[in-house]
């Protein structure tokens, strides 16, 4: 079966695609819809943006956030507190915010409504806020094509690297700083060739030949292992079973 792991990336998306264990693609598109209407699409995507937005949020953001959090040690602070579905679409210019805004109003505006709509009265986090465009893509492209519903995931790379790492939290970050630190990189994609991806595929070099960070291409790859978990029934949600928005949209994280 043909599964695909999807990360975020400066200007799109990194793609890395397996069949039958292999990785046969790695690439970037700009849009989802590259990955998802292309003749031979995969039958299980997993991608490293939220899924789901809640009308209302309680403490530490969606529960597929509070409970995987724990589980993740030093490297919990990647997983972002998303806030309620009016503060994502006020911070990208959607249902009743004027257009024009610049980004400090937008993000003041989707502050004033993550408090409205979260239980602790918690405001939105910068990096959280900056993911909201490409969260509003792929909730857009559920929301118009639910045929894609059972086939898109989500996923969250560390909670990927801490099955991988027998359920155990990676001891070192991706990034130091803001920049790549490659002992962390290296961890990580030890724990890849070791459940089949060659190292070509995810190495530093094919990174640049794609013109996404080091980071970036390993946090594709272990969502693409999540896919095939997926795929074969092996994997599990946060929470079991997932919760839904008012559109229908799963809310979990799978691994």
């Amino acid at each position: 079966m043909r599964v695909a792991g999807v990360d975020g990336c400066p200007g799109g998306w990194v793609v890395v695609v397996r069949e039958e264990g292999r990785v046969v693609h790695t690439g970037r598109i700009t849009h989802l819809t590259a990955l998802t209407d292309r003749p031979d699409a995969p039958a299980v995507i997993a991608i490293d943006m939220p899924i789901g937005l809640p009308a209302r949020t309680g403490a530490k953001g969606r529960a597929p956030e509070r409970l995987v959090r724990p589980l993740l040690g030093m490297r919990q602070s990647s997983v972002f507190s998303i806030p309620a579905r009016a503060a994502v679409e006020a911070g990208v210019m959607q249902d009743g915010v004027a257009e024009g805004m610049d980004e400090a109003a937008r993000y003041r505006a989707a502050c004033a409504l993550a408090r409205a709509t979260s239980d602790t009265g918690k405001a939105v986090a910068k990096q959280g806020f900056h993911i909201f465009p490409k969260i509003m893509e792929i909730d857009a492209l559920l929301r118009a094509r639910p045929d894609l519903v059972p086939r898109v995931f989500e996923s969250h790379p560390e909670l990927c690297f801490w099955a991988m790492n027998g359920c155990r939290a990676v001891p070192l970050a991706k990034k130091v700083k803001g920049r790549p630190h490659e002992e962390g990189l290296a961890f990580r994609r030890k724990l890849l060739i070791e459940q089949g991806f060659p190292d070509d595929a995810i190495s530093a070099e094919r990174a640049r030949a794609l013109k996404v960070g080091p980071d970036d291409l390993v946090d594709a790859a272990a969502t693409a292992w999540a896919a095939g978990r997926i795929a074969r029934g092996e994997a599990e949600s946060y929470p079991s079973p997932p919760e839904r928005d008012a559109y229908g949209l799963p809310i979990a994280i799978w691994v």
